[in-house]
């Protein structure tokens, strides 16, 4: 991955399974590739870009019609309304066009200004622009303080 290490991972093991701690739940859950990028992109956005842990949250549930659907990630805003939806996969998943409309149709419910993607090394992300009613790619993964 082409992400700064995250060296206080929290890793155990439970039953023969390899464990971590995920910081936004507060609980061990089943290292997984994707959830070993998720991990280390949580970690990315706090450590080096300043998100607030208070504000974001993982595995957030949502309702599509009739199907139950989970958002990787979700950044609040400090009125707790959300304002960008994190879509993660594992190292070996491209980010493409597929992903681009998974993460849309989480949108659909939760109408953020930020879309991002990751896979550990491939990093996308959006911002919604008003005045042309259009999606746009950003050049680099913005602080926090730039939302």
């Amino acid at each position: 991955m082409n992400l700064p290490p995250y060296d206080k991972m929290k890793i155990r093991q439970e039953n023969g399974k390899t464990m971590v701690l995920d910081i936004l739940r507060r609980k061990y859950v089943r290292l997984t590739p994707e959830e070993m990028v998720r991990q280390c992109f949580v970690n990315f956005l706090v450590e080096y870009k300043g998100y607030p842990t208070a504000l974001m949250g993982n595995e957030v549930q949502l309702m599509v019609g009739e199907k139950k659907l989970r958002c990787d990630s979700v950044l609040y805003d400090r009125e707790m309304l959300p304002r960008m939806i994190i879509e993660y996969k594992a190292p070996d998943i491209e980010i493409t066009e597929k992903v681009l409309h998974q993460i849309l149709s989480y949108n659909t419910q939760l109408n953020v200004k930020y879309l991002m993607m990751s896979n550990g090394t491939q990093h996308v992300c959006l911002r919604y622009n008003d005045d042309s009613g259009r999606w746009e790619f950003m050049p680099e993964i913005p602080n926090y303080a730039d939302l």
